[in-house]
């Protein structure tokens, strides 16, 4: 074990060192300026004991955060192991749909993210180098199950995925933690097999769909408790492949063979807690089960033909559903303008007008045209016949396309439970988790701490704000003081008693 320093929570403290000094600075200047104030409001006993009061409120309680902090960092004497575990295509209202005895029971000992806000396109591959880069896909590179390089002129397609010039705008957590002195381990991840800089993890296993769910967890648990001779991995990816396929063959909806697939899922995660408790792993490591994508219905009513909008000799298809890229061979606008007209439940955008939120524009290998079916819809060339009953690949923002997240071990809360976060935000965690630094990405862990049982949840920023609030309040009612002391009417005269003439005899209450 190594002792690393928790960067989250000391960059936490510094900032709430920094509002403090500033805070002290303000209730400095208060003191030098009070000899200027002696005939305002301000220089009242009452005002000017409760605006030090509240200074002084603010002062603390900042130091306590602080200190809270302070003493996350110190409390982490090197980390726990980290295993992140990924079952492709669970979507994540399936935990409410089908019995999960097994599941439920790991997040009921620790935490559940009811749902996990993916990246765009919503496919294995982008979304599984997402969850161990904390980057969008526009970012890390890996945009699509089929991609064409117009630098290289390269095209990338499941089964040809190994060249490294795909993989390397992004470098995955199995090879950062390389770099803190970790051993790593990744189990028929997707790009795990890739050499990074030539790098790869310490251990791998490039994905073998033969390979039973029980042989890759003894592997992983081996490389997790080391030999006696090599110390064991410090992080772990394993990967498998349902409830994917079966989504994909029968659909979501058909709930007879979808309770079937998962029901495997859930024994195999019954397998994962027995496993761990038999090499004595469980509850000594941090586990995260999770998921890429989720699941859509589809159906041969719900066809989009692409010919019957325009000729293939107008364009190259790079990859077709449910987000087709193509390359206009003509002028592009006027290609364009025929697909966006197409069908009513296709959007076409040209690559400058691919809307912000989905984080897919600044790539190369992102195409001059792309076209996003609507959910359940399915872009084909001509014909009539359904490639398959379930996809996934839709817009990030529909529920059906979320995964789930639960973890448990000896950093998380126990029975605890969010309703949602954002995937990338996976990344910063596991990084803070294990101490190790992590490359630049997309993700925070603004939300994501709350999971943790040594994690306050402030929210830092909105922390910051509210202070410099309070803090612009004060200056706020100080200004307006010194406004209304000079517009006061100059002091009372002073008392002079009346004179009175004891010889007046004029007196009308003596008549």
């Amino acid at each position: 074990m190594f002792m690393k320093l928790n960067l989250a929570s000391s960059t936490t403290t510094k900032r709430l060192c920094i509002l403090k000094k500033t805070i002290d600075d303000v209730a400095a200047k208060i003191d030098r300026r009070e000899k200027l104030f002696h005939s305002t409001v301000w220089r009242t006993p009452s005002c000017h004991l409760s605006n030090r009061m509240l200074l002084k409120i603010l002062l603390g309680f900042l130091c306590g955060v602080g200190a809270s902090a302070a003493e996350n960092d110190t409390a982490q004497q090197g980390p726990p192991p980290l295993l992140l575990v990924s079952f492709d295509g669970f979507r994540a209202d399936y935990l409410q749909r089908f019995p999960m005895p097994n599941l439920k029971l790991l997040y009921s000992q620790g935490v559940l993210v009811e749902q996990l806000t993916n990246v765009f396109i919503t496919k294995t591959f982008p979304n599984h180098y997402s969850l161990v880069t904390g980057l969008y896909a526009e970012s890390h590179g890996i945009l699509a199950s089929n991609m064409y390089d117009p630098v290289s002129h390269k095209h990338f397609h499941i089964g040809n995925d190994t060249d490294p010039m795909w993989w390397n705008e992004a470098q995955p957590i199995w090879v950062t933690a390389l770099d803190s002195g970790y051993k790593t381990a990744a189990m028929m991840w997707p790009g795990s097999e890739v050499t990074f800089r030539n790098r790869t993890a310490t251990h791998f296993l490039p994905y073998n769909s033969r390979v039973t769910f029980q042989e890759r967890l003894g592997n992983v648990t081996n490389w997790m408790l080391g030999d006696g001779k090599e110390q064991g991995a410090m992080f772990a990816a394993l990967y498998w492949e349902e409830p994917d396929r079966s989504g994909h063959m029968f659909g979501p909806d058909n709930t007879t063979a979808m309770s079937k697939a998962l029901k495997e899922v859930d024994d195999n995660v019954g397998l994962l807690i027995s496993e761990l408790k038999r090499t004595g792993l469980w509850g000594r490591i941090n586990i995260l089960v999770t998921s890429d994508h989720g699941m859509a219905q589809c159906s041969a009513d719900r066809l989009i033909r692409l010919d019957d909008c325009l000729h293939p000799n107008n364009y190259t298809l790079v990859d077709l559903t449910p987000v087709a890229a193509l390359i206009p061979k003509n002028d592009p606008e006027a290609v364009f303008a025929l697909l966006k007209q197409c069908n009513t439940h296709m959007t076409a955008y040209l690559k400058k007008a691919i809307p912000d939120r989905l984080h897919y524009r600044n790539n190369e290998r992102i195409q001059q045209i792309i076209l996003i079916a609507d959910e359940g819809w399915t872009i084909v060339q001509r014909g009539n016949k359904l490639p398959r009953l379930g996809d996934h690949g839709y817009d990030n923002s529909l529920s059906s396309m979320h995964p789930f997240l639960a973890a448990t071990g000896p950093s998380f809360r126990k029975n605890y439970q969010i309703s949602s976060l954002q995937s990338v935000d996976i990344y910063p965690l596991m990084c803070h988790l294990l101490s190790v630094p992590p490359q630049p990405n997309n993700g925070t862990l603004n939300q994501a701490r709350c999971l943790l049982t040594a994690e306050t949840c402030w929210n830092v920023p909105l922390m910051i704000s509210l202070v410099v609030g309070v803090l612009l309040v004060l200056t706020t009612i100080t200004v307006l003081f010194r406004l209304l002391s000079h517009r006061r009417p100059s002091g009372p005269r002073p008392f002079q008693r009346l004179q009175v003439d004891d010889d007046d005899d004029d007196d009308p209450l003596l008549e």
